[in-house]
């Protein structure tokens, strides 16, 4: 069978399922037995893609997943994240703009905690909104912050999907996770210059309005009891793996146990909260490890029907530059971003472009954090990302899908803009994770 129609055979059925709403899981596992069927010689074939794909799930280098998810709970359940909220908010003081800045400075360490972009916008959404409108914030300083900094959830460590995206991909994790660092911050300092511009060349768009001063004695307080916890437990679990003191694992087993901690000694813990956090990290990770199954069988499935080194050699017949073969797979991500979850989009790509790219000699880990901001940025890429329809569904009844759109074009301009940085200056991304292997 030619490999063009080998990877018709197996991409279709998976998007078509997919789209008419299957879960991704089963649209998988459906698609595997087919293609061992055709691959593999039938039933035996499938129970050594189930057998690799078990042993793979397996290993140790999984388990950073559900201790993240655990980690965020715990921070959302406890009200640890309202709290340091507020400290932020107190902080920030009489900043024109505050309320706009508090969303990208707020919001980036939400972030960091969650891995979840469209869980993200929501909360951020429904936090920060309401107070912004009722300020009479234009609608770019309101909603555009709120979108762009949704998707700094999967860039910034700790992230659970870069640890699923490093396993599916076979990249290193550690190196991945610290990878991410770079660019998630300078992306926020991007956000922040898009608010300090649009606020000095349109002052009534966040309009100044009273705030309590706060003494310099309260502040620190405030910092120390409510923002460094946080800040302290994000350094500790990043800090031990960029210096080689834990692995990945240990290091997500470190924030678990300090964010119940900080959850004990704040007296916000409580058994319903601890319950609930336990909950949806055993909810959401089984249905990761579910797909992370039906991929992984998928994947080898692409590979042993010679799909993938038929793509390559095909791709590399145009003589095209690899830059410009890079640029085309982050666009492709870019439109599917448009129709699908940001999980479905990576496993059915990771098993194609990954080896496309090794074959190219470009840096795995480079091309991994570029493909996690390509597959953020669907999800704000008008007209359908799905971020801008959550986006809609929380503002006011007379704000139009225009108004929103409007909103977050300068943040997708500086989504291309470290896409095009991240090419120029590899560094902005290896050069932390360089550090690990010294």
């Amino acid at each position: 069978m030619e490999w063009w129609l080998s990877l018709l055979v197996l991409l279709a059925p998976v998007v078509t399922l997919i789209m008419v709403g299957v879960p991704v899981a089963f649209a998988f596992l459906i698609v595997n037995v087919i293609g061992a069927m055709i691959f593999l010689g039938g039933i035996d074939g499938f129970a050594q893609i189930l057998d690799n794909a078990t042993e793979t799930l397996t290993k140790f280098t999984l388990v950073p997943v559900p201790l993240f998810i655990l980690m965020g709970g715990i921070f959302f359940n406890t009200g640890l994240a309202q709290k340091t909220f507020r400290g932020i908010d107190i902080l920030l003081g009489r900043l024109p703009g505050r309320l706009s800045y508090l969303t990208v400075a707020g919001g980036t360490v939400f972030s960091t905690l969650t891995g979840a972009s469209m869980a993200n916008t929501a909360m951020l959404g429904s936090l920060m909104l309401p107070e912004m409108r009722r300020r009479k914030y234009s609608t770019s300083l309101s909603m555009g912050p709120i979108l762009a900094t949704g998707g700094l959830a999967i860039i910034i460590p700790p992230s659970a999907p870069a640890v699923v995206l490093g396993s599916l991909a076979g990249i290193d994790i550690a190196q991945l996770l610290i990878a991410g660092i770079g660019p998630g911050v300078v992306l926020a300092l991007m956000f922040a210059g898009v608010i300090f511009l649009q606020v000095r060349l349109n002052p009534r768009a966040a309009p100044q309005y009273d705030v309590p001063k706060v003494p310099l004695a309260e502040k620190l307080y405030v910092f120390v009891t409510s923002v460094l916890p946080m800040l302290a437990i994000l350094a500790i679990v990043v800090g031990t793996i960029l210096f080689g003191i834990a692995t990945p694992t240990e290091s997500a087993a470190f924030g678990v146990f300090a964010m119940l901690l900080v959850a004990l000694l704040v007296g916000e813990i409580s058994w319903k909260a601890l319950y609930k956090a336990v909950e949806s990290a055993a909810t959401v990770s089984t249905m990761l490890f579910f797909i992370i199954v039906g991929s992984l069988g998928f994947s080898q499935l692409v590979s042993f029907s010679g799909a993938n080194q038929g793509l390559l050699s095909w791709l590399l017949s145009f003589d095209l530059a690899p830059t410009m073969l890079i640029v085309m797979m982050l666009l492709v991500l870019m439109v599917m971003g448009m129709f699908m979850d940001l999980l479905s989009m990576m496993l059915l790509t990771v098993p194609v472009f990954f080896p496309v790219a090794a074959g190219l000699d470009f840096n795995p880990v480079l091309f991994g954090i570029m493909v996690l901001i390509a597959l953020e940025m669907g999800l704000i890429t008008p007209p359908f990302g799905l971020s801008l329809f959550i986006m809609k569904a929380l503002a006011p009844p007379e704000t139009t899908m225009t108004d929103v759109i409007r909103s977050v074009i300068p943040y997708i301009v500086c989504d291309f803009l470290i896409l095009a940085l991240l090419m120029l200056f590899p560094a902005i991304a290896l050069y932390l994770p360089s550090l690990i292997a010294r």
